[in-house]
């Protein structure tokens, strides 16, 4: 279906697990050169990686801490070595971290949620800039969150937070990079059946979010996949850019 991205070289920050993995399968099907990107989620990654390369796909591992600074620019710098260029930045990277009632917040907490999913965008878009100018134009596709229009649940004040800024500093990043032909976008998940749920949800708090989606059912990770390969695809959103495309069973209609 989106035949023009065959050949192009995707970094996917925080693919290891959960919709980043989709993602990093969903573009190899469709012929692209993967970077894979992991931190704590060693074997995870690897894991994909050799999934990929199976179905004899390209895909290569890249490791580091994209929530500091020098370590997010290495990871992007061993990725854009590794395929000679980057045509496609899709910063995923980011997680709860714990759930926190307001009151319980402390410096680390805040720190912490904040370094994963903000700077991490921050980071990781400045050095691919160059790549991307390079290449003649590309594409960002950060990932967002539902979380970010509607607050997020009970303690997750923060990530809600953190999502919210990832999806204006998305809008004025397609403004700054337009001139360059670097088209800047966003995919905000709804309640999607990853790692990350199983870490900080309950089954009761997944049955009472899943009453409110119109569709009636939870998402799953591959369900994302197609929002990321259409933004990423000149041929089928060339004139899209600054825009946040909701997946989530119609939970959320701005």
């Amino acid at each position: 279906m989106f035949k023009d991205l065959a050949g192009k070289r995707v970094l996917i920050t925080g693919s290891s697990t959960g919709i980043g993995a989709a993602a990093a399968r969903g573009f190899a099907e469709a012929g692209a050169r993967v970077v894979v990107h992991g931190n704590s989620s060693k074997a995870e990654a690897k894991a994909v990686v050799d999934g990929i390369r199976g179905e004899g796909g390209e895909a290569h591992l890249v490791l580091g801490d994209v929530s500091r600074t020098v370590s997010a620019h290495k990871v992007v710098e061993e990725a854009a070595a590794v395929l000679g260029g980057l045509d496609v930045l899709i910063n995923n990277a980011g997680a709860l971290v714990k759930r926190a009632r307001l009151a319980d917040i402390d410096d680390a907490l805040y720190d912490t949620v904040m370094d994963l999913n903000v700077r991490s965008v921050i980071a990781a878009t400045q050095a691919a800039i160059p790549h991307l100018k390079a290449a003649g134009g590309g594409a960002i596709i950060n990932t967002a969150s539902i979380a970010a229009r509607n607050g997020g649940g009970p303690g997750a004040a923060l990530y809600a937070s953190a999502k919210a800024f990832v999806s204006n500093v998305t809008r004025n990043m397609a403004k700054e990079f337009a001139p360059d032909n670097i088209r800047a976008n966003a995919v905000a998940p709804g309640v999607i059946l990853t790692p990350f749920h199983e870490r900080f949800s309950t089954a009761e708090q997944l049955e009472t979010m899943r009453l409110t989606i119109p569709m009636g059912r939870l998402g799953q990770p591959q369900e994302c996949v197609g929002a990321y390969l259409f933004l990423a695809s000149p041929a089928a959103s060339g004139y899209i850019t600054g825009q946040i495309i909701e997946v989530n069973g119609g939970q959320l209609m701005p």
